[in-house]
């Protein structure tokens, strides 16, 4: 069934808002743009740590300018030490860029999930009794009292 809008244009009901948008030329360059900033942003999160690449989002890219925008300035220290790195890696992937501008905008997180993703790698056998001979060696106290908390968590 088709419907027609107050401007008097028939849509068919399946027609999603990006085809609609693609239509126009001002809405495809949107589109265009919008693309390019996601293939960005997905080359920028492949290289960054988890829980930075959780909150770090790509907001313009401007002649040979990238803008990353991250939620606190904590990321944004962290950022500035692997600009180099980024740009390596935008490179190999074919962007001209040779600058990146990094916003603090608090309000970055309020709407994505509160627990970014953790990178943990379980203990294996060998560090378990490397952290078993270690207490028998410790003296009684709050490292002794964390390495058993950390065995008997691991089942041992």
């Amino acid at each position: 069934m088709a419907r027609t809008s107050r401007s008097g244009i028939r849509n068919p009901s399946g027609a999603s808002a990006l085809n609609w948008l693609a239509l126009d030329n001002t809405g495809a360059s949107i589109i265009a743009t919008a693309q390019v900033l996601m293939q960005a942003e997905q080359v920028v999160r492949k290289i960054l740590p988890p829980v930075l690449a959780h909150s770090c989002r790509v907001a313009s890219m401007d002649r040979q300018c990238l803008t990353l925008a991250v939620p606190a300035a904590a990321h944004a220290t962290r950022l500035r030490q692997l600009q180099p790195t980024i740009l390596n890696a935008l490179a190999r992937h074919g962007w001209d860029l040779n600058r990146i501008e990094i916003r603090v905008q608090a309000g970055l997180m309020a709407n994505a999930s509160r627990n970014p993703p953790r990178e943990v790698q379980p203990l294996g056998r060998k560090a378990l009794d490397c952290f078993a001979d270690l207490q028998k060696k410790v003296e009684p106290g709050p490292l002794a009292d964390a390495i058993s908390r950390l065995l008997s968590h691991h089942g041992r």
